[in-house]
């Protein structure tokens, strides 16, 4: 990567999509931090390839009334009473224990579900770093000191957060653990990639494009 190319924007998500990841692989990113918490986005879910299909992994927060207007993102705590991260761990043991990699990462992994975080954002920083580690490239580092609607000296990439919107990726497949009876799950959480293909995870996503930038 080139350190002096034009800084991707692009929001920290829980254990965030291979499209995100492709986009953190081959450019020089910058986190948005500044931005208001919005729903229905990867900040808080993550999806996985599992026997019965796509599966949402969503991960609580505390919502704050609505006479309070509208929330930053890194001010947004998660709502840790309910266990969420025992389940979220145990699903992924179920989905992935027998693919290739599942016992490479583990040790990595586990530990990351048997801490408590109090604010979405830091959490998810945190997971972001864990996945470049085990791909061995360092995490991004960069981040917004103030909110740009119309970043002026970045591309911005911050609608790869949306869980909504399709985007323009023509992602090549690679095997899945339940490939016998689900057809290719497109875009899951980079998991799903590091479990099936380990080692190979990080060659893979500089060789996928997205269209919306040079990479």
């Amino acid at each position: 990567m080139n350190n002096q190319q034009t800084p991707l924007l692009l929001h920290p998500g829980y254990f965030l999509n291979i499209a995100n990841f492709v986009a953190i692989a081959k450019n020089n990113v910058c986190w948005e931090v500044n931005d208001n918490y919005q729903k229905q986005t990867y900040r808080n879910r993550t999806y996985i390839s599992a026997d019965i299909g796509k599966l949402m992994l969503n991960i609580p927060i505390k919502h704050v009334g609505k006479d309070k207007g509208k929330q930053k993102y890194k001010d947004v705590k998660i709502e840790n009473d309910y266990a969420w991260q025992r389940q979220h761990w145990r699903t992924l043991e179920t989905a992935y224990r027998t693919s290739a990699f599942f016992e490479f990462y583990e040790d990595e992994i586990a530990p990351f579900y048997e801490k408590k975080h109090n604010f979405l954002l830091d959490l998810n920083l945190e997971s972001t770093a864990l996945i470049c580690d085990c791909l061995q490239i360092d995490i991004p580092e960069k981040k917004t000191t103030i909110f740009e609607k119309q970043p002026t000296n970045s591309i911005d990439g911050r609608f790869l957060i949306s869980s909504k919107n399709k985007i323009n990726f023509n992602q090549e497949n690679y095997f899945q653990v339940f490939n016998d009876r689900n057809s290719f799950i497109e875009n899951c959480s980079i998991l799903d990639l590091l479990f099936n293909e380990g080692s190979n995870a990080l060659s893979y996503l500089q060789n996928q494009n997205l269209d919306f930038i040079n990479a």
